[in-house]
C-alpha cells in the first residue's frame, strides 16, 4: 500500500484527478475537508482564528466568514502565515488520525490531497512520493475567471500565493498535465496507476 501526497495548484484540476483515483479504489484524506472541519462553529479552531484575526471574521451566526478571511490572509503574507500557525497543527493532527483509520481498510492506495503541500514544507511526510496536478498558470488563470467569475488580478493574486507551478513541477516524484481534455486527463491517470499501482 502506497500512501502519497496529492497536490497541484489552484484550479489545476486536482478534485477531478482525485475522483479518478477514487474510481480506482484509492483512498482519499482531504485537506480542504480537514481544514474546514476544524474551524466549524463551536470548535477551538473557529475559536482561535477569531482571537488572530477578531470578530470581524465570523458571520452574525458565529461561523467562519471565509470570503472576509480569504480577503485578509490573501492580500498580507504576514496574515497567512499567521491562519497557518492557528489551523496548520490542527489539520495535520487530523489527517494522521484519517490515515491510520483508511489504512486499516487495506487499500492499494491512500492519497493525502493537500493543495500547499510543497508551500507548507510537508513533503517528508510522503516517502512513498508525491504526485502533482499541472496545469500551466495561463491556465489557471483562465479556470479561475470561468470557474469563479475571479478578475485576471485577483486570479495572480491567488496565484502570487503559492510556489509558481513550474517550481512545483520540478519537485514533484510524479507529473498529471491536466491541461487537456478530460480523457486525456483519464488516460494519464490509468497509465499512471497501472506503472506505479499495479
Amino acid at each position: 500500500m502506497l500512501t502519497i501526497g496529492l497536490t497541484g495548484g489552484i484550479a489545476t484540476g486536482k478534485s477531478t484527478v482525485a475522483a479518478m483515483l477514487v474510481a480506482r479504489g484509492a483512498a482519499l484524506v482531504d485537506a480542504d475537508v480537514i481544514a474546514r472541519e476544524v474551524v466549524e462553529p463551536g470548535s477551538a479552531g473557529l475559536a482561535a482564528v477569531a482571537d488572530a484575526f477578531g470578530p470581524e471574521v465570523l458571520t452574525q451566526a458565529g461561523a467562519l466568514d471565509r470570503e472576509r478571511l480569504a480577503g485578509v490572509v490573501f492580500a498580507d503574507p504576514e496574515s497567512r502565515r499567521r491562519l497557518e500557525a492557528v489551523t496548520h497543527p490542527l489539520i495535520q493532527a487530523r489527517i494522521a488520525t484519517r490515515v491510520a483509520e483508511a489504512a486499516a481498510a487495506g487499500p492499494p492506495l491512500i492519497a493525502v490531497d493537500i493543495p500547499l503541500l510543497f508551500e507548507g514544507g510537508r513533503t517528508a511526510g510522503f516517502p512513498d512520493g508525491i504526485l502533482l496536478v499541472y496545469a500551466d498558470a495561463s491556465t489557471q488563470v483562465e479556470r479561475l475567471h470561468r470557474r469563479d467569475g475571479m478578475s485576471t488580478a485577483d486570479a495572480r493574486r491567488r496565484l502570487d500565493a503559492q510556489l509558481p507551478i513550474e517550481g512545483k513541477r520540478i519537485a514533484a516524484t510524479w507529473v498529471i498535465d491536466n491541461s487537456g481534455s478530460l480523457e486525456e486527463t483519464r488516460a494519464l491517470v490509468a497509465q499512471w496507476w497501472r506503472a506505479t499501482v499495479g
